[in-house]
């Protein structure tokens, strides 16, 4: 079984995820992938049903993503899609506090599907705003937490970005 068959088989759609990048790609727009699955770029990959990207602007992405069957929902600050029968969750960030991250983006390729990736350090970043984001669920902020911690044991370059006594784990790596 490939990466791209088994993620299928998690979010039960064979193209949710090649379809998203298509629509991002067909846009002319900035993107990469941030998040868990960009994590998964630079660790021992873990299932997440959410893709969040980045983008520089959004001018163009509702329509791409219709075309590719999205059924899309706008926010202030995010395009929210998901393809019918699939489990996958796309967030669309067009936050400014993420807009840099589109011309820091390396290529990667995340199960079997080359992407636009946020670079290392930007990955971090975006994990630690969201660890930090007192609102953000308590599930979610310990998914974050754990993304840190399995990104500075893969990468220990990264541990004195961490703010000291944040995370305890990191920590003890120093």
């Amino acid at each position: 079984m490939t990466e791209g068959e088994f993620f299928a088989a998690i979010t039960g759609h064979d193209s949710d995820l090649p379809r998203a990048v298509a629509a991002l790609r067909a846009s002319g727009q900035p993107f990469c992938l941030i998040g868990g699955l960009a994590v998964n770029n630079y660790t021992e990959p873990v299932v997440t049903l959410d893709a969040d990207f980045a983008v520089a602007a959004s001018v163009g992405l509702v329509f791409a993503l219709k075309q590719q069957g999205f059924e899309v929902e706008e926010f202030p600050h995010s395009i929210n899609a998901r393809l019918p029968g699939s489990q996958l969750r796309l967030q669309i960030t067009v936050n400014s506090r993420y807009a840099d991250f589109p011309s820091r983006a390396i290529e990667g390729v995340v199960f079997g599907i080359p992407m636009p990736v946020a670079c290392l350090e930007d990955v971090l970043r975006g994990k630690l705003w969201a660890f930090s984001d007192a609102e953000w669920r308590t599930s979610k902020r310990a998914k974050d937490r754990a993304d840190i911690i399995r990104l500075c044991e893969d990468h220990p370059n990264l541990i004195p970005r961490i703010p000291a006594k944040v995370i305890p784990e990191i920590d003890a790596m120093r």
